[in-house]
């Protein structure tokens, strides 16, 4: 069988020369004589695979020498708990809730301290960003926190937000190195890697070292401290290996391509393509408010639930994976992360036309 197009929002396509690479070394990298699966993580053949997954992504991201690099375990959500438990030294954080993953974040940080909503989307279903030049953020907040790019209702934060000096915390998940981002602008920001960089089950926490320390909430968990993953370079336990693995070679692939900035040019031109059908066809439409559309994530609908079912379903038998959209929003959602080829959003487009044309 031949690949499919695969528009999932994660675990979600990775460039087919990665996977290739990979099936090559599976039963022996590089003269060991054993798979990555296999290794232990204290060999030295697995100290370079770490050591240069780390190297490459600093160097993609420019990230400077006072922010840590951690490899970590638990998936983004576990960053839900995990920020409040090393960063809520006040008790006090502000959230700006724009899609579901912004309010789990939320509802976990009231676990451990007082968490304020300074800004919501939520009236309009997620469907904008709302203004964030102005907040009332709280004179003694740990930290302001937001979801970047938002999954399942396809918006992202063209500007970050004006936090008045205070440390920004970031989900970057969906958007991770799809565009050039200046890193010092967030004390943190992390990501699964399963959406736009490798499999899943790591997530990668860049934060700067003065908010690492051992002052965390107590009760905090040692697995759960920042301080333990970065005092052992994300070798306090056994890491997962081979995802990350998988994301060294995927930050290789980025860098041959020519970088974020060649990255970026790629996912507008993808972007663009997709939108400019959306806004031209009269069958279906965007979601998203122009100004705030996602370049990773596009959800659209028909206006009809019994012809969006018809869509997702002819979709699939023409080769067009994963374009249901979420559970909870319904509709359709082209996920369209940086290895997706540009020829997949043409005939994606291609089969939407035809079947406005059969179906109006």
């Amino acid at each position: 069988m031949s690949r499919v197009y695969n528009f999932s929002a994660g675990p979600a396509v990775l460039p087919e020369e990665v996977l290739k690479e990979a099936a090559e070394e599976m039963l022996d990298y590089r003269g060991t004589g054993m798979s990555v699966m296999e290794m232990s993580h204290r060999s030295k053949a697995y100290d370079t695979i770490i050591k240069e997954a780390e190297a490459d992504l600093r160097e993609l991201m420019q990230i400077p020498d006072t922010y840590k690099v951690l490899f970590l375990q638990g998936g983004a959500s576990q960053q839900f708990a995990m920020i409040p438990m090393n960063l809520m030294k006040h008790k006090t954080a502000d959230y700006i809730i724009t899609g579901q993953w912004a309010k789990k974040a939320y509802q976990e940080a009231c676990l451990y301290g007082k968490a304020n909503q300074i800004a919501s989307s939520e009236d309009k279903t997620f469907s904008y960003i709302p203004d964030c030049s102005d907040l009332p953020v709280s004179e003694d907040a740990d930290y302001v926190y937001i979801c970047e790019n938002n999954t399942i209702y396809g918006t992202k934060f063209k500007e970050l937000p004006n936090t008045k000096g205070k440390t920004l915390v970031a989900d970057v998940s969906s958007c991770f190195l799809s565009e050039p981002v200046d890193v010092t602008r967030y004390g943190l920001l992390y990501g699964g890697v399963q959406k736009n960089i490798g499999p899943a089950g790591v997530v990668i926490v860049i934060i700067r070292e003065d908010l690492i320390s051992e002052d965390v909430l107590p009760g905090t968990p040692t697995m759960l401290k920042y301080k333990t993953h970065a005092d052992a370079d994300s070798l306090y336990n056994t890491p997962p290996a081979y995802g990350i693995y998988i994301c060294g070679k995927v930050f290789k692939w980025l860098k041959k391509m020519g970088g974020l900035s060649v990255m970026k040019e790629r996912n507008e031109k993808k972007a663009k393509i997709l939108y400019d059908y959306l806004d031209e066809s009269r069958l279906f439409r965007g979601t998203v408010e122009k100004k705030d559309r996602s370049l990773m994530n596009v959800p659209f609908v028909t206006g009809s639930d019994e012809l969006d079912a018809k869509f997702v379903k002819e979709a699939k038998e023409a080769g067009f994976e994963n374009l249901k959209g979420h559970r909870s929003v319904g509709g359709m959602r082209a996920s369209i992360y940086n290895a997706m080829p540009v020829e997949g959003v043409e005939a994606l487009v291609a089969f939407m036309r035809k079947f406005e044309e059969e179906n109006r």
